[in-house]
């Protein structure tokens, strides 16, 4: 059985990888077919314990994703558009709380939810002709799905302004410039180099990642002081793993780890 419940959201998983890929031509676009379904998707990969991490990229050359189906929001009606709001936070917030690495290979225009859905990834990876933005406020809108926030925790608050007050669209070599992504390609490498990425994520211990992950997603919202006492337990927590064992005794046998995930 796939692990996704529609088209617009397909997933193909190899050697311990999960690649989905958007797929609503012409651009990619998001709606309440295709966000229930990437919701559902992050869900069943948190169960699976041989799928270590995520590439999230677009079908096509042109788009990575240019967010959300405008002709959803024609009506001006806001039940509606509360829906629809929704649905982006809970797909987006699993894609963010996914307890392996995440990576998106940005192949094109990532522009409003397009850009959302990246930023709820970990990592990155722009090919050279990408374009970023965050339009919502030309048509009216405003990033409902993260980009007010995780946008101004990347970049800084003045590069976020400048890219939602004013429209600022941003090419991939400025974005690196300004953290918006960690890595510029030549087009076509994008998924490549997130593969490589995700391997070597592949080979450290899933407990530990998934424990670091949540260490630094909380340093967004507490205090140093908070932050370091949350650390430290986790690090004790670990202990009571199988894979702490197997990762330190694999070292000291100078042998490859076998992660259990357990």
């Amino acid at each position: 059985m796939s692990v996704s419940s529609s088209e617009k959201v397909q997933v193909v998983t190899e050697n311990g990888i999960a690649t989905v890929t958007i797929n609503n031509p012409g651009a990619n676009t998001w709606d309440l077919e295709s966000l229930p379904a990437l919701e559902a998707v992050v869900h069943a990969l948190n169960d699976r314990s041989d799928v270590r991490a995520l590439i999230i990229t677009g079908n096509g050359e042109k788009f990575f994703s240019a967010g959300a189906d405008l002709n959803q929001f024609a009506g001006g009606d806001p039940v509606a558009a509360g829906a629809i709001a929704h649905a982006f936070g809970r797909a987006f917030e699993a894609l963010s709380d996914y307890r392996g690495v995440s990576i998106a290979a940005i192949n094109g225009y990532a522009m409003g939810g397009g850009l959302e859905v990246a930023l709820a990834c970990d990592i990155r990876i722009a090919e050279r002709h990408a374009s970023l933005a965050l339009p919502e406020a030309k048509v009216g809108l405003l990033p409902c799905a993260g980009g007010t926030q995780r946008l101004a925790q990347l970049v800084g608050e003045g590069w976020a302004k400048r890219m939602i007050l004013c429209g600022e669209r941003l090419a991939a070599d400025k974005a690196l410039s300004v953290g918006l992504v960690e890595e510029v390609v030549e087009s076509g490498e994008a998924l490549s180099t997130a593969i490589a990425l995700a391997i070597s994520a592949s080979g450290q211990s899933p407990t530990s990642i998934a424990a670091c992950k949540r260490l630094i997603h909380s340093a967004r919202d507490v205090s140093i002081g908070a932050g370091l006492i949350a650390e430290r337990d986790e690090f004790v927590a670990l202990f009571s793993t199988e894979d702490q064992k197997e990762g330190v005794n694999a070292f000291l046998e100078k042998r490859a780890p076998e992660w259990k995930n357990k």
